[in-house]
């Protein structure tokens, strides 16, 4: 019985520690509220955030040209512009419902989450919001951007001989002489070839044809070699200006520290590495990929792409949309950095877009403008006002 009395009591105790109230248990006579005992906000160590590729830039504050990085972020502003115009001038009517314009963030170029009517007020030259006689919300152009546009197509047809020279030399320069026409047609704003370039190809029966594969991709196909057009830029240049086209590149020789060597030497010695140039217009397909003349010819190749762009520039989209057409690697991005002579990188890690330096002035102003650049830089006066200025209509520059 002794046994079931203390387990009794036990339980009586775990189940009430204090089994008569009237007598609390003895407490510290010190209060010990005042004690910290978890170290406040405002003290603690704030951890630095690891910089991802998404938002780091390319280059530091001191190497940074500020009129290339300004182009960049003119881009981003205006994308809403570039691209609801591309979309909407193909719509029947050149109109869209607001609702279904609100799901078409990605192709409208409007911030995700974010109300396309916020985006349209911003540039009242350009676009416009009206209720139609259904009662819905509908947004599309001005008369001034209607007008606009229609400049657009007069350019677009007085330069096409040029586009077409521009196309035939993209084929020259790739792989089997074939690009797909998705490809052409997904960066065709970089070239300044039309929206209708598909069909366009059917008058020039000389230089292309139109191939339909296995899968049903249509790949554009070179049918002409002219050894006038496989001439590069660079190549151009070497003979007008010999010493600037050795500056361009440069492929330094490794050597031992030994050699001792000076400045010139050293000069001399990475030109032996350096010259001669491969030619974009040569099978780089054919070569070892992590062989210096390997690495020549894609530098070549990126170099002869930009200078047959609009502004003498690309993006790492439109560069990548290339990759297996000029047997580019995934190391673009590393070679491009070691060409600072003639390359200037803008933007972030992941979201570059590269320069050609020699083809702007130390204003950032290209010294050739081609007449659709022209028109694009007077499409964002445009889309900087919020009302017509006195004086400045359709035909001022």
């Amino acid at each position: 019985m002794a046994w079931r009395f203390l387990l009794t009591k036990t339980l009586t105790l775990a189940l009430n520690p204090n089994p008569n109230p009237s007598k609390p248990f003895l407490t510290s006579p010190f209060s010990t509220s005042f004690l910290v005992t978890k170290t406040p906000k405002k003290f603690k160590k704030k951890r630095t955030k690891k910089e991802s590729p998404r938002t780091k830039l390319v280059n530091s504050e001191p190497n940074r040209i500020p009129h290339f990085e300004h182009i960049v972020e003119r881009d981003a502003f205006l994308r809403f512009v570039t691209k609801s115009k591309d979309f909407l001038s193909k719509q029947p009517e050149h109109v869209l419902r607001l609702d279904d314009a609100g799901k078409l963030h990605r192709e409208l170029g409007f911030p995700r989450g974010r109300k396309v009517s916020r985006s349209i007020e911003r540039y009242p030259l350009l676009f416009q919001a009206y209720r139609h006689a259904d009662g819905k919300m509908w947004f599309g152009f001005t008369e001034l951007m209607e007008d606009l546009l229609d400049e657009e197509r007069a350019i677009a047809d007085s330069m096409e001989a040029d586009r077409v020279t521009t196309v035939r030399k993209l084929l020259m320069m790739s792989a089997n002489k074939r690009i797909p026409l998705s490809k052409i047609h997904h960066c065709r704003s970089l070239f300044g070839i039309p929206e209708d370039f598909r069909d366009r190809v059917a008058k020039y029966p000389n230089y292309f044809r139109i191939v339909v594969e296995e899968d049903g991709k249509r790949v554009l196909e070179l049918l002409n070699w002219d050894p006038l057009l496989a001439v590069s830029a660079l190549e151009r240049e070497f003979v007008v200006d010999e010493d600037k086209a050795k500056r361009a590149f440069k492929f330094p020789m490794k050597h031992g520290k030994d050699l001792d060597l000076d400045e010139d030497d050293t000069r001399k010695l990475n030109l032996l590495n350096t010259l001669p140039l491969v030619s974009p217009y040569s099978d780089g397909s054919r070569l070892d990929v992590w062989t210096l003349e390997a690495e020549k010819y894609r530098v070549g190749v990126l170099h002869e792409l930009l200078n047959l762009t609009l502004e003498k520039r690309a993006s790492i989209h439109h560069i990548v949309e290339f990759k297996e057409e000029f047997s580019l690697t995934r190391h673009t991005y590393q070679m491009l950095l070691k060409q600072p002579r003639t390359f200037y990188l803008a933007g972030t890690e992941m979201n570059w877009a590269v320069f050609l330096k020699d083809a702007y002035d130390e204003n950032g102003v290209l010294k050739h403008k081609d007449p659709l650049v022209v028109f694009n830089e007077k499409l964002f006066k445009f889309a900087q006002m919020r009302e017509m200025k006195p004086g400045f209509g359709i035909d001022k520059k």
